[in-house]
């Protein structure tokens, strides 16, 4: 078919994340797609070890990854538990690049950052691997071939029809909350580590002496995991930005019981100068 023509077009970067794991051959699969388009490209692997179905992980992991590719840059996501229904197949430009993947909420997190400038329905097939897609493997017949051939610079707009980014599915994973003597938030997600990350951003506590309170425990605000000894709880500001609780060589997760979603409060008091 036309589209799966190769391209003589820039070596732009496609990145790609999904559930999918490395056992089988989807990923695989698609990266061939992929490469009949436009073996030029460079693809990046974000992960494919996203939990099965696990939407607010891709969100999280892919918000916290965008930023540090070039502008221009194509994101393919794939976790799409409704993959076949009536869910709707996106194309988003925000101002660091696009976003390729199903309309469920796994953009949420990137668009907070950065409002979408174009959303597109995927409705143009010409764009498609095949006018007649697999129901269970949209990744393949669609968000690939479409992923590929606008990193090769293909035009959004020829990907089928705009539509108001406002209807694009937001994903809630609650807000923070300031209180009489801190913040509350929740955690929004589980590394592989076991650490705990909250929604509550490392800003909050810069300057300040703090703690997190969670499940009746209070764990001590610190600045590195070596701040606490061996085994012991601690919360800290990670990588990301991200208020945390680990444990120091251990993991908090199964140690503490503590799961997605689950409430917790950072108190703090500002150091005196």
């Amino acid at each position: 078919m036309e589209q799966l023509q190769i391209l003589d077009a820039k070596a732009s970067v496609l990145t790609l994340l999904s559930d999918f794991g490395d056992r089988d051959v989807y990923v695989g699969v698609m990266k061939g797609v992929i490469a009949q388009i436009n073996p030029k490209l460079t693809l990046v692997d974000l992960t494919h070890q996203i939990p099965p179905q696990n939407i607010a992980a891709a969100r999280f992991c892919l918000m916290n990854a965008y930023a540090y590719f070039p502008v221009g840059t194509v994101h393919l996501a794939v976790v799409d538990p409704g993959v076949g229904s009536r869910r709707r197949a996106i194309a988003v430009e925000f101002a660091q690049g696009f976003l390729v993947g199903p309309d469920n909420g796994i953009f949420s997190g990137v668009l907070s950052q950065n409002p979408a400038i174009a959303a597109i329905e995927l409705t143009n097939f010409n764009y498609w691997r095949t006018p007649q897609p697999s129901n269970t493997f949209h990744g393949r017949d669609i968000f690939a071939p479409v992923g590929a051939n606008l990193a090769s610079g293909v035009p959004i707009q020829e990907l089928g029809q705009e539509i108001d980014s406002a209807t694009l599915v937001q994903l809630n994973i609650g807000e923070c909350k300031e209180t009489s003597i801190g913040v509350m938030g929740c955690i929004q997600y589980i590394d592989h580590f076991g650490n705990l990350v909250s929604n509550i951003p490392g800003s909050y506590v810069q300057g300040k002496t703090w703690c997190v309170q969670v499940r009746g425990l209070t764990i001590p605000g610190c600045a590195t995991y070596s701040d606490v000894q061996v085994g012991e709880a601690i919360a800290l500001v990670g990588s990301h930005g991200w208020v945390e609780i680990a444990i120091n060589s251990g993991n908090a997760h199964s140690r503490l019981q503590i799961n997605l979603q689950d409430s917790l409060e950072v108190i703090s008091k500002v150091n005196a100068t």
